[in-house]
């Protein structure tokens, strides 16, 4: 996917809408199905952090005409009036786009991606009904649709599109195949390279991301459902099959950053990171009161607003991926209550009452996080976050409660 200015979009809608001459379109919206060469093309991952997933087109071609046309439904624009606040809620137009391929391919090019166009074998009458589809789906008052990071999105419609177009035959076929990743697995491979961002996604998903896949709901990915292509037999028309990928043929070469086939176990990391800031609080506590009241404010800053986004993110958007978050019994706002605590705790006083209240609750929501691990069904993921979680609760809690005063001149 990529972005594409206002006017850009503006233009591409009075062609559509037939204001303007669509003379290097009429061969492939006017030729034959006979004459329709119809392939999938699949571009690698990029270097920002919105291409790191991957995009993909449906490509006809006019095989008398000489015609090339890209169809593809990445397109979004920032310009977009509030685009950034409906973004953050969940709320996320796109369009669909088509453009000559040359020109798009020669982008991609250039951005150092790789491009991967694989032949598929459709019949005229097929064919042309996926054209058919495709320029209805062009028209301004079908273009746009309401973007889903997992569901509903570049790769997603053009897989609807070719199986619409070929009888329901794919996903029959990988309906029935298991997937081998889930969402938050793929996330967090395809977003290795920028491990901050990878962490924060990381955090943010709940346990919608970590349902087992098939190999229907994972062909969401462009080189997965690329892979899965390879795998579809269709009618011969005789009584027999053969392959849906009549040829399969590397336009560019990959200029990026591979992403990893295996997402990165986040256990060991994150609980190390756990262990070692639990290990400084207790020697600051015992050294240098002001320097743990400090790092200990920064720590239940950041767990009070981080719980604050969760709690957002599940009751005021529609961003189902984040509903229902386990982290956040493990950062949620009550961190905020325990920071009067904090600096009574650097001259030796006890915590309050109320404090004591707000702690218990704190450690027995932190305590639920692994404990809903032992129910049946389906559970979040979310083991490398108690892990870097637990030490820290257990650590405040303990220098919190702690009667003894700083040493003199040690505050």
């Amino acid at each position: 996917m990529r972005p594409i200015p206002r006017l850009p979009i503006l233009l591409l809608l009075l062609l559509l809408a037939g204001l303007a001459p669509l003379r290097a379109r009429a061969d492939v919206a006017n030729a034959p199905g006979a004459n329709l060469e119809v392939s999938l093309i699949t571009y690698g991952p990029g270097a920002t952090y919105w291409e790191r997933f991957g995009h993909d087109a449906l490509q006809l071609r006019d095989t008398v005409g000489g015609q090339s046309v890209n169809f593809n439904y990445g397109v979004f624009d920032f310009n977009e009036k509030n685009f950034f606040l409906n973004f953050a809620r969940g709320r996320m137009h796109y369009l669909m786009d088509a453009e000559l391929s040359g020109p798009e391919q020669a982008f991609y090019v250039q951005e150092g991606r790789s491009i991967v166009r694989q032949r598929l074998a459709l019949t005229p009458d097929q064919a042309a009904a996926l054209r058919d589809f495709l320029f209805w789906n062009l028209r301004p008052e079908n273009a746009g649709y309401d973007y889903d990071y997992y569901v509903d999105n570049c790769t997603t419609r053009v897989r609807d599109a070719l199986d619409r177009a070929l009888g329901g035959v794919i996903k029959a076929t990988l309906k029935h195949r298991p997937g081998g990743l889930t969402y938050r697995q793929q996330t967090d491979r395809l977003m290795s390279a920028q491990p901050w961002l990878m962490l924060l996604l990381d955090l943010g998903l709940g346990p919608y991301a970590d349902q087992p896949l098939d190999a229907w709901r994972e062909s969401f990915l462009p080189m997965v459902l690329q892979a899965n292509l390879r795998g579809i037999a269709v009618d011969d028309g005789h009584g027999g099959s053969h392959p849906l990928v009549q040829d399969e043929r590397e336009l560019a070469p990959n200029r990026q950053t591979v992403p990893p086939p295996q997402a990165p176990d986040l256990r060991l990391p994150l609980g190390m990171a756990g262990l070692l800031l639990a290990a400084a609080l207790l020697a600051l506590f015992r050294a240098w009161r002001t320097g743990f009241a400090l790092l200990g404010t920064l720590y239940l800053l950041a767990a009070g607003l981080v719980g604050l986004l969760l709690l957002a993110l599940w009751t005021l958007t529609t961003h189902r991926s984040a509903w229902a978050n386990a982290n956040l019994l493990l950062f949620d706002p009550l961190a905020l209550l325990l920071l009067p605590a904090l600096w009574r705790a650097r001259k030796g006083r006890p915590a309050g009452r109320f404090a004591d209240g707000v702690l218990l609750l704190q450690l027995l929501a932190a305590l639920a996080a692994p404990a809903l691990h032992l129910l049946p069904g389906s559970v979040q993921q979310n083991q490398p976050w108690i892990l870097f979680a637990m030490p820290v609760w257990l650590a405040l809690a303990w220098c919190l409660r702690a009667r003894s005063k700083p040493p003199a001149g040690m505050v």
